[in-house]
C-alpha cells in the first residue's frame, strides 16, 4: 500500500516496515542539493583567497539550486522524497557552516556568531543521525543505515528555523558583498549580526521545545 507519514507516539520513535520504505533517491531536487554541497568547498576556497566577486556569483548559483529544488519538490509529487526532506536542510547547513567559517577567517563575520551557528548545526545533525538509527527497520546494518533508498523519517523544520536559515543566508550575501561595495564597517551589518544571533537562538529553542513534532516517522500499512 501507500506510505503513511505518522508522528511517533508515546515519546519514542518507532520502527517501520522495511518493504514500504524503499524509494528512488535520484530525484532532481536531491541532485540539486548534492550540487549545493559540492559548491560549498568551492565557495570556502574563493573567500579564503579573497576572490569576493567570483564568490558572490557562485553563492548566487548555490541560492538558485536551493530555490529550484524546493519549487520542483512542491510542484511534482514524483520528485518529492523523504531523503530530500533531510538532504535539503543538510545541504543548507553544510553550505552555511563552510561560508561562516571562511567569512570569519576573512574577518567579515565575528567569531562568537560563527561558533553559535556551528554549535547549533552540529547538535541538529547529531539529532538527525540519532533519529535515523531509531527509525531504521531491524536488523540494523551499516549498509542499510547509509543507504539513501531506505526512507524512515521526514523532517519538518519549524517556522522560526526557516526564518533563521533565510536570515543567515542574507547575512552571508551582505558579508560577501561588503568588500566588493566597500561597506565592511557598516552599522547595518553589525545590526544584522545581532539579528542573526537572535534567530539562531530562537531556532535552537524551537527544535528543543517542539522536537518530536519536527519528525514524522514513515510507517508501512
Amino acid at each position: 500500500g501507500e506510505d503513511a507519514a505518522a508522528e511517533a507516539r508515546g515519546g519514542r520513535w518507532g520502527q517501520a516496515s522495511a518493504t514500504s520504505l524503499y524509494e528512488n533517491p535520484w530525484t532532481i531536487p536531491n541532485m540539486l542539493s548534492m550540487t549545493r554541497i559540492g559548491l560549498a568547498p568551492v565557495l570556502g576556497y574563493l573567500i579564503i583567497e579573497e576572490d569576493f566577486n567570483i564568490a558572490l556569483g557562485v553563492f548566487a548559483l548555490a541560492g538558485l539550486t536551493d530555490l529550484l529544488d524546493g519549487f520542483i519538490a512542491r510542484n511534482w509529487a514524483n520528485q518529492k522524497s523523504a531523503l530530500g526532506s533531510a538532504l535539503d536542510p543538510l545541504a543548507d547547513k553544510i553550505l552555511i557552516s563552510i561560508l561562516y567559517i571562511s567569512l570569519t577567517y576573512a574577518d567579515l563575520i565575528p567569531v562568537p556568531l560563527t561558533y553559535m551557528i556551528i554549535s547549533r548545526d552540529v547538535m541538529l545533525i547529531a539529532a538527525v543521525f540519532y533519529v535515523r538509527y531509531r527509525t531504521l527497520p531491524t536488523p540494523r546494518t551499516l549498509s542499510k543505515y547509509f543507504n539513501p533508498c531506505y526512507a524512515t523519517a521526514r523532517l519538518k523544520p519549524t517556522f522560526i528555523s526557516k526564518v533563521n536559515t533565510a536570515v543567515q543566508l542574507i547575512l552571508v550575501a551582505a558579508s560577501l558583498a561588503a568588500p566588493v561595495f566597500n561597506y565592511a564597517d557598516s552599522i547595518y551589518l553589525q545590526i544584522l549580526w545581532c539579528f542573526t544571533a537572535f534567530t539562531t537562538a530562537a531556532s535552537a529553542y524551537s527544535y528543543y521545545h517542539y522536537g518530536r513534532k519536527t519528525v514524522q516517522v514513515i510507517k508501512g500499512r
